[in-house]
C-alpha cells in the first residue's frame, strides 16, 4: 500500500449545517461532485467528504453512538505563528467553537485548537520544523 490519504471522510449530525461551516467559516469551496448526500472540498490533492453520521457509520459497520474525545485531530498548518494567530482572529470573528487558544506548545512550535459544528477537532498550528511549499503542502 503506498503511503498517502487521497480523502477524509467526516461524519456529520446535520450536512447543511456542517456544510455552511465549511463554506462561510473557513471559506472553502464545495467541489462538483457534492450533492445531497455528501459534500466534497478539495484541499490541496485529497478530498475532505461531510457525510451523514449514521450512514457513514452504517457503511463501516460500527455502533454510530459515542460522544467526547475520538483520538483524531485534523491539522491546518501555517507559515508563521503570525499567521495562527490572524487565522484564530477570523474564526473567532465568524463565531467558531475555539476550544484551546493559540499557545507556544512542548515540541517547540505554536498551536491552538477549534472545532467543527460536530465536535471534529482541528488544530492551527506554525511547526518550526515543517516547511510548506507555495502551495501549502509539505515539502519533502
Amino acid at each position: 500500500m503506498e503511503a498517502r490519504i487521497t480523502m477524509v471522510s467526516l461524519g456529520v449530525r446535520d450536512l447543511g449545517k456542517a456544510t455552511a461551516f465549511y463554506e462561510t467559516v473557513l471559506g472553502w469551496e464545495k467541489t462538483m461532485a457534492s450533492n445531497e448526500s455528501i459534500s466534497f472540498f478539495r484541499l490541496n490533492g485529497i478530498l475532505l467528504g461531510l457525510y451523514g453520521w449514521e450512514p457513514l457509520a452504517g457503511d463501516a459497520g460500527v455502533p454510530s453512538e459515542g460522544v467526547g474525545f475520538r483520538g483524531v485531530a485534523l491539522a491546518y498548518n501555517t507559515r508563521s505563528k503570525e499567521e495562527v494567530d490572524y487565522v484564530f482572529r477570523e474564526l473567532e470573528g465568524k463565531g467558531a467553537t475555539i476550544v484551546k487558544a493559540p499557545e507556544e506548545v512542548f515540541w517547540g512550535g505554536y498551536s491552538g485548537y477549534f472545532s467543527d459544528p460536530d465536535g471534529h477537532l482541528w488544530e492551527v498550528a506554525w511547526n518550526p520544523h515543517l516547511q510548506l511549499d507555495e502551495q501549502g503542502n509539505v515539502k519533502s
